[in-house]
């Protein structure tokens, strides 16, 4: 009994494979993202800040430097404003994870239509995203910086 107690407890302190179920980080930031969209698509400007960790400085070319609290606020007004719909499709070019930290480079393509007149635009962002594993399990975006395409 001792023998195979020390076996497990060697086992465990030399790393167990994931439990099933267990996602890997490219996985859960996808799964993230994709969450996202979902979001700032049908409108939920409760839930569009969600994926952005307090400690957030994001970069957009052309804009000042925005913490969580200037970006939520652009965002919740961006969803706010009744006199267009707005909505994102997310190109995911790749994941890069280490440890509690990976790095996601996409593109973002915002399609803006006024409901007045039916005029479409859209926007093409090019991106890259830092991500931080938090204490809670979940990754959030730390930083990120955007800018528009050629």
């Amino acid at each position: 009994m001792l023998m195979r107690r020390l076996a497990v407890l060697v086992f465990l302190m030399c790393g167990a494979p994931a439990a099933a179920g267990a996602e890997s980080p490219d996985t859960e930031i996808r799964a993230a993202l994709e969450h996202w969209m979902a979001d700032f698509n049908a409108g939920h400007a409760d839930k569009v800040c969600d994926i952005f960790a307090p400690s957030l400085r994001a970069d957009v070319a052309g804009a000042a430097e925005r913490d969580f609290d200037a970006q939520c606020g652009l965002l919740r007004q961006s969803l706010g404003d009744s006199s267009r719909s707005l909505s994102y499709a997310l190109d995911l070019k790749e994941i890069l994870a280490e440890g509690d930290m990976a790095a996601v480079r996409l593109n973002w393509t915002l399609t803006t239509r006024v409901k007045a007149t039916g005029d479409v635009s859209t926007t093409e962002e090019q991106g890259l995203d830092i991500f931080g594993k938090g204490s809670d399990g979940r990754w959030r975006i730390i930083r990120f910086m955007s800018w528009q395409r050629p």
